[in-house]
């Protein structure tokens, strides 16, 4: 474990010791990120009454761009996605007691003991169960976790589409990894215990797309065929140098309440591949689903069949797409998205929650999107679907236009344009 007093670190962020990592990490703007560190800093020892003695590491952790393979992960199927320059960045230090207090910024600060490191029912769907969960997997591998102190800050804003979950528990997990386990652990592990934590403890059962992006860094083309040593190929990717723009645009709506609309998709597509005798649909082939649809129908409805399909098409695109953008070849790889985002919405069906009319929030980015885009680059549904946001592919001479379009209807500060992070969960300093 590397650390370094609090008063030295901030030396070290005034003689620019450390701009180049922060050049990376924001893809260019170093400036804010100086500040982002400086304010972490001063709320670390503000939140805590620490001093500029107290030794201390600086840990970030990227939220995430899912680029294909929309709810494919959890059927043990293939995705692209890529770290963005967004990320939750944090001070910490060990406090000598048996309890971690975690201050995210403009949020209440999260005490969890650490007495035990059983799920606890009261902590479902919070941040403790996060901290309780990441702490548990530590442990499980042989690296028993105490007390720490930890103050962060967030630009991966919870709805936003960008999963503030896995960039949380990335740079809870990078943060244990330093300062309890000797940096032993590696992104795919770290993400691992993200997922677990995710799962089991903040209780909602996402597959492993989002923290192995967050945790990996770059864009990665991901395949989960063997969940427990996912294969992971780094993929090239330069969208300015091949003119073009990632947007994402937040629609509006927001994630409350839509578990169970989530917890749906792996539920149906697992009634498909149960109806063949198998866990999940990378186990079976279409051609079996598509020969038995008469009594898949009957037997798992109509959706779930539709879903299923859906994962065939998208997990097959996206190994098309990472090879399309490792050739340079945005023609291919922007109609493969566009077929991608048609599959979300018509099969996959995760645009607009049961039964919504009056607020379709989703359906309205998508369609204000498309005609902003006259024809041109490409848009999709973005992470989970129905709330949160959108992606698109937007042509570097028509983004002014673009970016100025969509907010005019969808309101200003909507439109966020992002670049691909090269680094994932990463110790800043020292």
């Amino acid at each position: 474990m590397t650390m370094q007093k609090l008063g030295d670190v901030r030396k070290a962020l005034n003689n620019g010791e450390m701009d180049g990592l922060l050049n990376s990490l924001t893809c260019g703007n170093t400036t804010g990120g100086k500040q982002r560190v400086a304010e972490v800093l001063d709320g670390f020892r503000e939140a805590f009454g620490r001093d500029e003695e107290t030794l201390v590491t600086l840990c970030s952790a990227p939220g995430r761009t899912e680029i294909c393979g929309n709810h494919t992960d959890h059927q043990h199927g293939r995705v692209l996605a890529g770290a963005v320059n967004l990320d939750f960045l944090a001070c910490a230090a060990p406090n000598g007691t048996n309890t971690i207090r975690f201050q995210s910024k403009g949020w209440p600060m999260v005490e969890v003991e650490l007495d035990t490191l059983e799920p606890k029912e009261e902590e479902k769907e919070s941040t403790a169960s996060l901290v309780r969960g990441m702490a548990a997997q530590a442990a499980q591998r042989g690296y028993p976790v105490t007390g720490f102190d930890a103050f962060a800050m967030s630009e991966v804003l919870p709805g936003s589409g960008l999963s503030s979950s896995a960039a949380c528990e990335v740079l809870l997990g990078v943060i244990e990894n330093h300062l309890f386990c000797e940096d032993q652990l590696d992104p795919v592990v770290i993400a691992q215990m993200g997922q677990r934590a995710e799962n089991i403890y903040f209780g909602k059962p996402s597959g492993l797309m989002d923290q192995m992006a967050s945790s990996v860094g770059g864009a990665v083309a991901i395949d989960f065929t063997d969940p427990a040593a996912p294969a992971v190929r780094s993929v090239s990717v330069d969208l300015a140098g091949l003119g073009y723009a990632l947007c994402i645009i937040d629609s509006g709506a927001s994630h409350a309440d839509l578990t169970s609309e989530y917890a749906a998709v792996p539920q149906e597509m697992g009634a498909v591949a149960a109806y063949f005798g198998k866990q999940v649909l990378r186990e079976v082939d279409q051609t079996q689903v598509m020969e038995a649809l008469p009594q898949l129908r009957e037997a798992v409805g109509d959706r779930a069949v539709l879903r299923a399909i859906h994962f065939y098409a998208d997990d097959r695109r996206s190994e098309e797409e990472a090879d399309a953008l490792e050739k340079g070849d945005m023609e291919a790889f922007l109609e493969l998205v566009r077929q991608s985002g048609r599959s979300s919405w018509e099969l996959l069906q995760n645009i607009t929650p049961t039964g919504a009319v009056k607020e379709q929030a989703m359906a309205v980015a998508l369609t204000v999107a498309e005609q902003a885009l006259e024809g041109k680059g490409a848009c999709r549904v973005h992470g989970g679907g129905f709330a949160g946001t959108i992606q698109a592919f937007v042509p570097l001479d028509r983004l002014k236009e673009f970016q100025g379009r969509v907010e005019k209807t969808l309101g200003a500060g909507s439109c966020h344009v992002l670049s691909i992070r090269p680094v994932g969960g990463t110790v800043l300093w020292p």
